[in-house]
This record gives C-alpha cells, structure tokens and sequence, in this order.
C-alpha cells in the first residue's frame, strides 16, 4: 500500500465554491462558433499529456524502478494505454 503524506491529500477548495472567484472568459469569436470543437481539441491536449506521462512510467519501470509494485503498475500502465486508445479513437 502507498502512503502520501497528508499534505498531498488534501484538497484545495474548488473555484466555483470560492466567493471571489472570477468569473468565467467569454469565448473568443472562433470558440463561439464552434465550441465542439474547442473541446475536442481539450481532449486531444489531455490525451497527449497522458501518453507522455504513461511513457514515463514505462520509462521508469523499464529501468527497475519500485520493483516491489513492478507486476502491479505494469499492468496498470498496460490498461492505461487501453483506455487511452480507446479514448482517442473516441475524439476522432
């Protein structure tokens, strides 16, 4: 089991629920006119994102990091590239 330190599991207080939060940017002209696609563009950004942070997992147990969680986060990193797979071929 993975212990964090406290710190790290608390949660900072959401913008909606804060009393001074900004209010939201209206969109810009382009985004207006087609905020689908300003979304998909979002997903496709997030996607990327995780694939480079799954790469680095794979990185790091290819080079024997934590070799007591290797079985268990290789097969977490194997269903991860699944779901990310699936997801992209959603977006498009």
């Amino acid at each position: 089991m993975v212990r964090f330190p406290a710190a790290t599991m608390t949660r900072s207080p959401s913008p909606t629920s804060s009393p001074r939060s900004s209010p939201t940017p209206s969109p810009s002209s382009s985004e207006a006119s087609r905020p689908g696609e300003a979304a998909v563009e979002d997903g496709r950004q997030l996607l990327e994102k995780l694939q480079e942070d799954r790469l680095w997992l794979l990185r790091q147990l290819d080079a024997g990091r934590w070799p007591e969680w290797r079985l268990d986060l290789a097969a977490l990193e194997r269903e991860l590239g699944q779901l990310l797979d699936q997801a992209g071929e959603q977006i498009d």
